[in-house]
């Protein structure tokens, strides 16, 4: 779903144009990503949480040619689903 679906889906469920829908979807992800830059993380419930991982460095090999190197540490944004997701996502027939 692209960005533009999304906005139209919205904007049928509650009722409000799509305009002002696309405002409040573009102020939620700048408070989204204001936060995420900040350290901190965001939970809605009934959803999820986003929050920010620090990776430690570590040693890859290229498959190839067998040569290894150091992958620096980095900080990562990550989705873990809530709960009540995760059941609906276990409950989606896999062979549709």
């Amino acid at each position: 779903m692209k960005q533009k679906e999304f906005i139209t889906a919205v904007s049928k469920q509650t009722q409000l144009d799509e305009d002002r829908v696309g405002t409040l979807l573009e102020a939620t992800c700048r408070i989204l990503s204001e936060q995420l830059i900040h350290g901190n993380s965001i939970l809605i419930h009934g959803f999820g949480t986003f929050e920010v991982k620090k990776r430690a460095e570590r040693i890859s090999v290229h498959p190839a040619t067998g040569k290894r190197w150091l992958v620096p540490p980095k900080i990562v944004p990550v989705f873990k689903p809530g709960p009540t997701l995760k059941e609906k996502i276990k409950q989606l027939n896999i062979h549709e």
